[in-house]
């Protein structure tokens, strides 16, 4: 296991590099969505991958990992930031250098199909990346103040505090936790299973959301992660977002809190549920790798520290 690195944060007049290591991408959005980063006094620089079609890609395999590899390596770029997820990003794990990611530690941010990449970064480079908000995530009509202020920690650097201030929680399994925390999007935590990039849970905090799954689809989910271990070695369960997660195929069902009781709360650990993490608005963004305190008592998630260097 690699030792833990953080980004440096960013200061006005920075440049950001926007890519696309997945679905291809609506190139007026990204433009459109920009404008609230540069009012934040950030140089954005828009990757090739935004004009580029591969079947559902955004390019090849090949050129969307190029254009990673490119913009870690690129000194004059401080941040990457994921236009948009959508799927694909499990295709290009393994042309990533990441030796080159360690050498030039920068943020990287996004979430849903980035999951992948999380893992894969943090497994082989050891460095924080960010679960948050994705590029054109800015650009939707209902846009949440605290959205855009995830942005701003960038900037200038706190510590993640999430209280009920910011939404309600409930506890699914009492007690407290410590650790790093790590996950994502479920669909693309199991797709890591039985690959070089599959999450080690042992002694982390485990987030997990999801969008658009049938109850069915998040059992047979949540049943292979329970087989795999990954709840049983967790110190911690944090469920967050499941935005449109309802019966369609199948009109009878169980309810999500069923299947989570089933597999989740089965494994005895703390465990918290309600996070506005994920497809959801507002999505607080989430330093992946650094430490932290989960209570249900205090219905708290507290990190130690930020997730970029001062």
């Amino acid at each position: 296991m690699v030792e833990l690195i953080k980004p440096r944060r960013l200061s006005p007049g920075d440049t950001v590099g926007i890519t696309a290591p997945a679905s291809l991408v609506d190139t007026e959005q990204v433009k459109e969505a920009s404008t609230i980063l540069e009012k934040m006094g950030l140089h954005v620089r828009l990757g090739d991958t935004l004009t580029m079609q591969h079947g559902y890609l955004a390019g090849t395999d090949e050129a969307r990992a190029a254009e990673m590899n490119a913009m870690f390596a690129d000194p004059a770029i401080k941040a990457i930031i994921c236009a948009r997820g959508g799927y694909g990003t499990g295709r290009i794990a393994n042309l990533l250098d990441y030796d080159l990611i360690r050498a030039n530690p920068k943020i990287f941010w996004g979430y849903s199909d980035i999951t992948f990449l999380h893992a894969a970064i943090g497994r082989f480079a050891g460095l924080v990346t960010f679960h948050g908000p994705m590029l054109i995530d800015l650009g939707k009509e209902d846009l949440h103040p605290l959205t855009v202020q995830n942005y701003e920690t960038l900037l200038h650097p706190s510590v993640l505090r999430y209280t009920e201030e910011i939404s309600p929680l409930q506890t699914l399994v009492e007690g407290e936790a410590f650790g790093p925390i790590i996950g994502g999007n479920l669909s693309l935590i199991v797709s890591t299973l039985g690959t070089p990039y599959e999450l080690d849970t042992r002694g982390k905090l485990l987030l997990i959301e999801d969008i658009d799954e049938e109850p069915y689809r998040l059992d047979r989910m949540l049943n292979q992660l329970r087989h795999a271990g990954k709840f049983a070695d967790a110190a911690g369960i944090l469920i967050c977002d499941f935005h449109n997660c309802v019966p369609n195929k199948r009109k009878v069902s169980f309810t999500l809190e069923e299947i989570f009781s089933e597999h989740i709360v089965s494994a005895g650990k703390p465990t918290l549920s309600g996070f506005k993490i994920g497809h959801c608005s507002p999505n607080i963004a989430v330093p992946l790798g650094i430490g932290a305190r989960m209570s249900t008592y205090e219905k708290l998630l507290a990190c130690t520290e930020p997730g970029v260097e001062a």
